[in-house]
């Protein structure tokens, strides 16, 4: 399954997330890849990283959606598609999953919300999925979710997962080898494929990633630019080795 990944410019409205979306799309289709994933909350945009992100309208939200349903199906492209939902439980941070049939295969909500994002009042989700594409089993941890709680990725590994996408901002940090390792260990502490997809921000120190089965970094975006990247993931090399040997009933 050829993948694209695609490190954007912070989007200054949900019409710019959407159009920014739509052209990384085509751009993935016109190169034969099966799926792209995005950033987080490409629509609006995220709150609280030092942007301004206009209020939440859902019409808008379900327009958006809709049309990128539309344009997979045209381009025969699966999306990972990372936005801000409102439902009868209340707002969270979502990324659906789109067929390339333009077909609405779930989404993955946000679970574990980063301590400043609380004062948005997003709901976490209950449970986590695993989605299919081109007999390719994966699953998604949104940010937060996959720097500081393994339990995400592994969760996925244990059930099939070739390889996990990391839709997430992280801007200007002290600590930026923090989160360049943890990629790797994601990776191979369950011997799958990694992808963390961030934003191109300014002085950017951890750029868009994907970690092979193994712990190499097969391909890492520039700082600060927009840039797809591509690749095509074998996998029968994510094996889940030390994912299934885990015993979780030695730690309950």
């Amino acid at each position: 399954m050829k993948i694209g990944l695609a490190q954007t410019r912070f989007p200054q409205s949900a019409a710019e997330g959407l159009a920014i979306i739509k052209q990384q799309m085509i751009n993935a289709a016109q190169n034969n890849c099966d799926l792209i994933c995005f950033p987080e909350s490409m629509i609006p945009g995220l709150r609280g990283v030092g942007y301004e992100v206009e209020a939440y309208d859902h019409e808008v939200q379900k327009r958006a959606l809709e049309e990128i349903r539309a344009l997979a199906k045209e381009c025969q492209l699966a999306v990972i598609l990372p936005m801000e939902w409102k439902d009868e439980h209340g707002y969270h941070l979502v990324a659906f999953v789109v067929g390339k049939q333009g077909e609405d295969l779930g989404l993955q909500i946000k679970n574990q919300i980063d301590p400043d994002e609380d004062q948005f009042d997003y709901v976490p989700g209950e449970g986590r999925q695993l989605f299919t594409i081109e007999d390719v089993s994966f699953g998604i941890v949104i940010c937060h979710e996959g720097w500081r709680y393994p339990e995400t990725v592994r969760w996925a590994a244990r059930r099939g997962a070739s390889i996990v996408f990391h839709p997430m901002f992280t801007g200007e940090v002290s600590n930026p080898d923090f989160y360049r390792g943890a990629m790797v260990c994601r990776s191979l502490e369950n011997n799958i494929y990694f992808a963390s997809v961030n934003y191109a921000i300014p002085n950017q120190q951890v750029t868009t990633t994907l970690i092979s089965p193994t712990g190499e970094r097969l391909c890492v975006a520039d700082s600060g630019g927009e840039e797809l990247l591509m690749y095509e993931i074998d996998p029968a090399k994510a094996t889940r080795l030390l994912a299934q040997r885990f015993q979780p009933e030695l730690v309950e």
